[in-house]
């Protein structure tokens, strides 16, 4: 027992000390943890899916109505365009009831008779077409110091209308000074028209213009800005507008005209 005793002492103790050494080894061992330097950048990830889409949002209010624009002022008279196609001829009438019969006629020489007949009927024309001739010279008539100057209002095409004045001694209009260009353009102000055909043309050679007399144009033009431009190459002729500006347009058109004669002649 006293053995023991002695050795309970001594056991206690190694088992302390053992138990310090022990202690003493873990506090040793403690780590301190310090952030690291800032690494770069990663690569950028891709696209994700696209999100559900928003609510409706509340509808905005009706805005005010806009004050109306003023009225523009009136264009220009556009050319006149080029003829159109040649209708379809329609179908035949019912024919009427036949006539009651005529008294039987005289028994003549038909062909003498015939004849006169014909050159009565020529008469009665070229009567006719001076009548409306003189009807127009009556209405009135331009004059410059050395022109006069008739406005023919009966639609016709260009070669028809020249072809009227010549036989009546003249030609178309051909204003190759201010003064005569001033006056035409009155003429056709004071009638009341938006055109006239005027004796010029490039019928000879396409982009050389002429007067209705083949004399060159070499000292006075009026065209109007862009023109002459043969649109639809088809614009050989020319026509005056009540301004006393020129287009060329095409020769087949109908429209009223003006003709010119020399005072010494008239």
């Amino acid at each position: 027992m006293v053995g023991v005793k002695l050795l309970l002492p001594i056991i206690l103790m190694s088992v302390l000390t053992s138990y310090g050494q022990q202690l003493a080894e873990e506090s040793c061992t403690v780590q301190i943890l310090v952030p690291g330097l800032k690494g770069e950048p990663g690569e950028k990830g891709q696209k994700g899916a696209p999100g559900r889409p928003g609510r409706v949002g509340p509808a905005g209010e009706t805005g005010h109505p806009g004050l109306k624009g003023q009225k523009g002022i009136m264009g220009r008279f556009g050319k006149v365009g080029p003829s159109g196609m040649k209708g379809v001829k329609g179908d035949m009438g019912d024919p009427g009831p036949r006539g009651p019969s005529g008294d039987p006629g005289v028994p003549c020489e038909c062909t003498p008779m015939r004849k006169l007949i014909g050159e009565m009927d020529i008469l009665v024309a070229q009567l006719s077409s001076e009548l409306k001739f003189i009807k127009n010279a009556v209405a009135g008539i331009k004059e410059t110091d050395s022109k006069v100057y008739l406005l023919v209002k009966e639609e016709k095409r260009y070669a028809d209308a020249e072809l009227y004045c010549q036989t009546r001694g003249g030609h178309l209009a051909m204003p190759k000074d201010e003064v005569a260009n001033t006056a035409i353009a009155g003429y056709i102000t004071e009638a009341g028209l938006s055109r006239v055909y005027i004796g010029i043309h490039d019928q000879q050679h396409e982009g050389v213009f002429t007067y209705a007399d083949l004399s060159p144009m070499t000292t006075f033009s009026k065209w109007r800005k862009g023109e002459p431009n043969n649109a639809y190459d088809d614009e050989d002729c020319a026509e005056m507008v009540a301004s006393g500006e020129w287009t060329d347009v095409a020769c087949s058109p109908t429209m009223y005209f003006v003709c010119e004669f020399d005072k010494d002649s008239v």
